[in-house]
């Protein structure tokens, strides 16, 4: 478990309570077990960082991006920030706004993938 600095409480119950459209239909699937029995968490915070889902059993978190994560600024912060996540062993999965609106299905089933190869590793 990763202890969250208080600061960043304020702006992970932002994040829930607007989520972008994206992250909306995301959750969808993710809620409730629902893929794959796992449970999900959203906006959770690992050091100084939020990410928009996380699967604490699986120690993977998926980040769904929007054109704002495409400029040469934002490309370097995420970057360093997938380093620290692996760093302490999360796997990070990156997902496009376009690809949960117009290829969902395709999405699952990557998810579902990714899940199942983490699940033979454990056992």
């Amino acid at each position: 478990m990763f202890l969250s600095p208080p600061e960043l409480l304020k702006r992970r119950r932002q994040l829930r309570n607007y989520p972008t459209e994206a992250e909306r239909r995301l959750w969808l699937v993710l809620r409730k077990r629902s893929l794959c029995g796992l449970k999900f968490r959203r906006q959770y915070s690992v050091g100084k960082y939020i990410v928009d889902f996380y699967c604490p059993s699986h120690r993977l978190a998926i980040e769904v991006d929007g054109g704002q994560h495409y400029t040469s600024e934002r490309i370097a912060y995420d970057a360093q920030r997938t380093k620290f996540l692996n760093q302490r062993n999360i796997r990070v999965v990156r997902v496009t706004n376009a690809e949960v609106y117009w290829h969902l299905d395709e999405v699952i089933d990557y998810l579902t993938t990714i899940i199942s190869k983490l699940t033979s590793v454990k056992k």
